[in-house]
């Protein structure tokens, strides 16, 4: 009988040891959720209490479906950034850990939508259909990583292309006062991407509903939606969803970036992110520093734009170029958050309201703009027409100033004034009407090599008109070679000045014509 004992109790354990696994098969797991309660809300933020192993950028769930991101980790409360309207909330209310930190879906699937910052559609066409998401927040790409910017980003606009280029992987700081155009140069460059194969993002950040509204309608009318997202955060919007927006649209944009696709990101505007920033901050007692603004206000935007890149080929070969926007007060390019951007970026577009005022637009003010990178990748046709353009025209427009204090002039300084006139002209471009390069490069070579200089100034537009269309319909070869990256030989830009000047003879204003002989 002792012999059977061991057997049977062996049988038993394993009889027993089977049907337990049978139910924990079958058994749901249930996951154990920290939840914690609020102690204090207000506009926009929320302090919470209980939840000790919340992460940094943790997303969190309150009651009503109202979404916050854990801010500030401080021993006794969590500083929670709300990321919906917080009128529903109360001190009391739970708090629940979602145990993600906050991300944004991305993929194909996001071309030709509208979502704000968090992933949700705003366009009325259901749900983004995205298996992927990322998080908000990624490290910027390894510096070993990174290959030199080399091959140009075309915006259209002659005056940006020909005298500030920018390359694929550039940051380039778009700065102005309010209503001088700022917009318009990234709708414009958005648009002349559409045969590209550029992928661009238009990240709105704390706009008024109605501008971007137009942003949507102009985009759709040109067709470059198709091939565009649209990441919102209006005015109205939470600071908390104002101040994620340009990374989630960094991080929209860099999935497309590791596909070895090239990407355009537009951040419209950083002035107001770091409002929103130093709303926040200010909310949850962070210290203040300079003009109450936070200290670490400058990290906030570094990290965020040394995510804009061009990656060697080893790790995917795209490109990220950011054109962040800027908005200064009364011209003064020395306050705090445009130096911040302008040191953080690779160069800066600088609108003037003088020149908006006078109707030279796009008001870009050569002097004050500068490319530090984009040179490199300017396509070597821009190099021959414009390669002493920036430094004459900017001694044209001292000289300009000068001359209205002298009523007498030598014939010298009168023939550089009025060429001078004539290349500010040519600058002027309708907006949402980007140009094809060839047509800008033979516009360039007529303007710098006198051509123009008999015409009236108010035929100027009219006579680069008819040039744009000669060139594209007697060089159709030369065209391409420019387009191709092709050095112009001088028989080529010979050829190009001929044209230029059969193609205004119509324009030429005859007494003028015998003043320059």
């Amino acid at each position: 009988m002792s012999t059977d004992a061991p057997d049977f109790n062996r049988l038993l354990d394993d009889t027993f040891g089977i049907f337990d696994g049978v139910l924990d098969k079958h058994a749901p797991q249930l996951a154990p959720v920290e939840v914690g309660k609020i102690t204090a809300v207000s506009r926009s933020v929320a302090l919470v209490s209980g939840l000790p192993n919340v992460q940094s950028e943790e997303l969190l769930r309150f009651p009503g479906n109202v979404l916050g991101m854990a801010f500030n980790l401080d021993p006794d409360e969590i500083g929670v950034v709300l990321l919906d309207e917080s009128e529903r909330l109360s001190a009391g209310d739970e708090a629940r850990r979602t145990s993600r930190v906050l991300d944004v879906p991305v993929g194909e699937e996001l071309l030709g939508r509208i979502l704000d910052p968090v992933g949700r559609p705003r366009d009325r066409l259901g749900p983004i259909p995205a298996a992927l998401r990322r998080p908000c927040e990624r490290p910027a790409p390894a510096i070993m990583d990174r290959d030199p910017v080399q091959i140009p980003l075309q915006t259209g606009l002659k005056v940006v292309d020909a005298l500030v280029p920018v390359g694929r992987g550039q940051r380039e700081l778009i700065l102005g006062d309010r209503q001088t155009g700022k917009t318009a140069i990234a709708l414009d460059t958005i648009i002349n991407q559409h045969d590209t194969g550029v992928i661009c993002i238009y990240c709105a950040i704390a706009q008024r509903t109605s501008a971007v509204a137009r942003v949507i309608a102009e985009l759709k009318e040109r067709e470059a939606l198709d091939r565009c997202v649209v990441v919102v955060a209006e005015g109205n919007a939470p600071p908390g969803l104002q101040y994620i927006a340009p990374y989630a649209a960094t991080t929209i944009g860099e999935y497309f970036m590791e596909q070895g696709q090239d990407v355009l990101v537009i951040y419209d505007d950083l002035t107001a992110h770091a409002r929103a920033y130093r709303e926040l901050s200010l909310l949850l007692r962070r210290p203040p520093g300079r003009e109450a603004f936070p200290g670490d206000i400058f990290y906030v935007h570094s990290r965020l734009l040394e995510r804009a890149t061009h990656l060697r080929d080893e790790v995917g070969g795209g490109s990220l170029t950011a054109l962040p926007v800027a908005e200064t007060e009364a011209q003064n390019v020395s306050a705090y958050i445009p130096t911040n951007l302008i040191s953080i970026t690779d160069g800066q577009i600088y609108l003037s309201p003088d020149l908006f005022q006078k109707g030279q637009l796009p008001a870009v003010e050569v002097g004050r703009s500068v490319s530090r990178v984009g040179g490199k990748a300017q396509l070597p046709a821009y190099r021959a027409v414009a390669g002493d353009l920036r430094l004459s025209y900017s001694q044209f427009e001292e000289l300009e100033a000068f001359s209205r204090f002298g009523s007498r002039l030598d014939d010298e300084t009168r023939q550089t004034l009025e060429r001078g006139r004539r290349v500010r002209e040519v600058f002027k471009q309708p907006q949402g009407e980007p140009l094809p390069v060839a047509e800008q490069i033979a516009v360039l070579v007529a303007v710098t090599r006198g051509i123009f200089d008999p015409v009236p100034i108010d035929s100027i537009a009219d006579a680069s008109q008819a040039v744009r269309d000669a060139m594209t319909d007697r060089q159709p070869d030369l065209c391409r070679a420019i387009v191709d990256g092709q050095k112009l030989k001088e028989d080529q830009l010979q050829a190009i000045e001929q044209l230029a000047r059969e193609a205004v003879a119509d324009f030429v204003d005859d007494a003028a014509a015998d003043s320059m002989r």
